[in-house]
């Protein structure tokens, strides 16, 4: 990759600041990606399958998570986040007790990139809050 001097550094041991995650993928490559049709809470997304017709032909289609952009009440950061959820993830954070519930009881490997940095933001919150 001319301009980011990759050979120099991998020649010399050094590994590019890019390669550790510092500068995205559309800066690396020159383009811009859309977003993901996946739900920030529970991770469901577009998932494949057939059309298969009365004469048993079979077409490739694919199945589109039923996704709204909403915004959910956080009672901790005392603000609205608006976030693309299925309508199956508004069900469970709803099951859950709220944002901030579903937040804090969800197991990290289980959320989002998004949630998790609003899981992050809750829990420091809530911990100034006991302090004082």
């Amino acid at each position: 990759m001319p301009g980011f001097g990759l050979t120099a550094a991998w020649a010399t041991g050094k590994t590019p600041d890019f390669v550790g995650g510092r500068y995205s993928a559309a800066l690396l490559t020159g383009r811009t990606f859309g977003m993901a049709r996946r739900c920030a809470a529970t991770g469901r997304g577009v998932q494949t399958g057939n059309n298969v017709s009365h004469a048993n032909n079979k077409s490739r289609r694919r199945f589109l998570p039923n996704l709204h952009q909403v915004s959910l009440v956080s009672e901790i950061l005392r603000e609205k986040v608006r976030m693309k959820v299925s309508t199956t993830g508004l069900r469970t954070i709803e099951k859950r007790g709220g944002l901030d519930a579903f937040l804090l009881s969800t197991p990290n490997a289980k959320l989002q990139p998004l949630a998790l940095k609003l899981k992050r933001r809750v829990k420091k919150v809530q911990a100034s809050q006991a302090v004082a």
